[in-house]
């Protein structure tokens, strides 16, 4: 069966950001993380540095099991921007700035998803932006957002990759055998014996 590649949303994000202005202006750090801990662990760690773009290395997905079977797979986003503690306009700045990093992704997206499509990898075209609580990381503004990529599976039987006749093997003759049901009790048959054994 054909496997088809799925999509390294981490090598393009990195590409975007290296040679982005706006990103290479505002100081923005590419890393590679493990889901939303993954993140915290990197904002703590990278005191220094102001700005992030950090794609999560870890995926969630599921199949469809229907007559187009698909797979999906979601990989995650995160930026995040560093700010004075309690300055509420810096941080709605750095919001704004991320919004339209956002934008201006995107805007490379929508070009790669013809390239995707030709690979038989289907971008979900709704991408959702969000803004993460200040409680999340104090001094930091956070937001995120979530790629889903489908993937048409093919889902055909295959023979070689079992070694029964059918997809559920069948049980050793040891354990397929089993001892012979008990004769059910007819009814009546309870009251017979119980009148039986009180007459004796």
């Amino acid at each position: 069966m054909t496997t088809v590649s799925n999509w390294d949303a981490t090598s393009f994000f990195e590409r975007l950001t290296a040679i982005n202005i706006l990103a290479r202006n505002k100081k923005f750090r590419f890393c590679k993380v493990s889901g939303l801990q993954g993140f915290e662990d990197a904002l703590a760690a990278m005191q220094t540095t102001t700005a992030f773009v950090c794609v999560s290395d870890t995926a969630e997905g599921y199949t469809e099991l229907n007559n187009s079977p698909r797979t999906r797979r979601v990989k995650t986003v995160f930026f995040a921007m560093r700010h004075q503690l309690g300055n509420m306009a810096a941080r709605l700045d750095c919001f704004d700035t991320m919004r339209e990093l956002f934008r201006q992704y995107m805007s490379v997206l929508i070009l790669e998803q013809t390239k995707l499509q030709e690979r038989s990898l289907y971008l979900d075209p709704r991408i959702r932006f969000s803004e993460i609580p200040e409680y999340f990381a104090s001094g930091c503004a956070c937001a995120s957002f979530q790629i889903a990529v489908d993937i048409y599976t093919d889902l055909r039987f295959n023979q070689s990759e079992w070694l029964s006749e059918a997809a559920q093997p069948e049980l050793p003759a040891a354990e397929a055998s089993e001892a012979p049901a008990e004769e059910p009790v007819q009814p009546g048959a309870s009251s017979r014996l119980t009148g039986g054994a009180a007459s004796a």
